[in-house]
């Protein structure tokens, strides 16, 4: 954890605590000084921590010696004195007891002088003052921050598109607070790259220029823009979204998008990215197409083999859910897998809602080795053209491209047509069985949550 990544206040707090170490608290408050750090760090709050108000237990002065002890340390002087034969007169005695009451009796404050009140209160007004002041001046200097509540009413230009008069929390960040950034940068396209310092409202984009960004990008995707820069333009635009704490249907709406995108293209590592943000979404609130997700997770669950979180997931579901068409056809599929009805599985990979195509591409070919294991076990022979309609594929080319890259295209007529070719079982299970250990035995998922 290199210091140059921290914020400007906390590097202030420290050189403050540095300052206040004498020799005889120097060990105990660097040791709590790292601690302390090492906690924010830990927890992720060193960027929304008011380090100004932190105090270290190691540098809280010691208060001074009460009057008992002031009468104590004077008892044993004066009985030392008298070992050596020197007596202290009474009169010696009694101006100085005198004395410690009149001066504490002087900085008593009377409930009944008003003056006195007032006066007292005027200077915590002041003090108090100097700390807004020192709080403001810090806030201005770096530019990036909204003021806190109690200290809105500054002339200061440091809110961003707020007006200073009449701040507000914004109602699309939901846990706005004075650390929460509005952006300004008016570019509608900008390339993702992974943030290593302070973000800097001049390079984040507000809310309304994100939402044109949004509508080209879609404009774009129609007219089959490379997908790896739609890809860097979506990621750059979550990123805004995040560093300004946007959520919102808007948000809701990016992620989605973004991860139909990525489903197009086989993208998994994006998508499982905007699932896993939509599911915090979704249970904030927000509205979206929270059925039409929900059975992608069913699927993508089916698809990582991932019975037990299935079996939870599954379990959770409202009744609203279930009787949603594609949360339906996603339980659909879960029960034609755990049943072994490869029949019924593969009509509905042919008719899936949604893009829900898109995840069972992934994990079809595995269900069809298995539909074909059993198939050559029960069976001597069997044409081609039956594999090709028991087993969704779009044509007989398909099929036997498949039998020949799984190594199970053993044919009884290897030189008659498609439309006639007929599979010898009995080889072909042989090959099956070890072609499914090596490619399909284990299930690696990029991204995965």
């Amino acid at each position: 954890m290199s210091s140059e990544s921290w914020p400007p206040q906390l590097k202030d707090w420290v050189a403050r605590c540095l300052g206040q170490m004498t020799d005889a608290n120097r060990e105990d408050a660097q040791a709590e000084l790292r601690k302390v750090i090492a906690d924010s760090f830990l927890h992720k709050t060193l960027w929304t921590t008011d380090w100004d108000g932190v105090q270290l237990q190691s540098l809280i002065p010691k208060p001074p010696p009460t009057l008992t002890s002031v009468n104590s340390l004077k008892r044993k002087h004066n009985e030392s004195s008298n070992t050596w034969g020197t007596t202290p007169t009474t009169a010696n005695k009694k101006p100085k007891k005198t004395a410690v009451f009149k001066h504490s009796a002087s900085h008593a404050l009377d409930p009944n002088d008003h003056a006195a009140l007032n006066r007292r209160a005027a200077r915590f007004q002041r003090e108090h003052e100097i700390e807004r002041q020192k709080i403001i001046h810090s806030s201005s200097s770096s530019l990036s921050f909204h003021p806190p509540s109690q200290h809105r009413n500054s002339t200061q230009g440091i809110y961003g598109f707020m007006h200073p008069d009449d701040p507000e929390a914004d109602p699309n960040v939901p846990n706005w607070d004075r650390f929460t950034i509005v952006g300004t940068s008016q570019e509608k396209f900008k390339d993702y790259l992974r943030l290593t310092s302070e973000p800097k409202p001049e390079q984040i984009r507000p809310l309304e220029v994100l939402k044109e960004t949004l509508t080209e990008l879609k404009r774009r995707w129609r007219e089959k823009t490379n997908y790896a820069w739609i890809c860097s333009q979506f990621k750059s635009l979550r990123q805004d979204l995040t560093v300004q704490r946007i959520k919102n249907d808007f948000t809701v709406a990016v992620y989605e998008i973004h991860a139909r995108m990525a489903l197009e293209v086989g993208d998994l590592v994006e998508y499982n990215q905007c699932q896993s943000m939509l599911k915090g979404l979704y249970d904030l609130g927000i509205q979206g197409k929270e059925e039409e997700f929900t059975a992608y997770r069913i699927l993508m669950l089916i698809h990582g083999r991932n019975r037990s979180d299935l079996n939870l997931y599954v379990g959770q579901l409202t009744t609203k859910q279930k009787l949603d068409p594609a949360v339906k056809h996603a339980l659909s599929v879960q029960r034609a897998l755990s049943t072994g009805n490869y029949h019924s599985l593969f009509d509905l990979y042919l008719n899936a809602p949604n893009m829900g195509a898109y995840i069972m591409d992934h994990f079809i070919n595995r269900e069809r080795v298995r539909a074909l294991l059993v198939i050559t076990k029960a069976y001597i022979t069997i044409s081609l053209a039956f594999i090709e309609k028991e087993l969704g594929f779009d044509s007989l080319i398909q099929a036997r491209e498949f039998l020949q890259e799984h190594n199970a295209a053993f044919f009884k007529n290897p030189n008659s047509p498609d439309t006639d070719a007929i599979l010898d079982c009995k080889p072909a299970a042989g090959t099956l069985t070890t072609t499914f250990d090596e490619k399909y035995r284990k299930v690696q998922i990029k991204g995965a949550v």
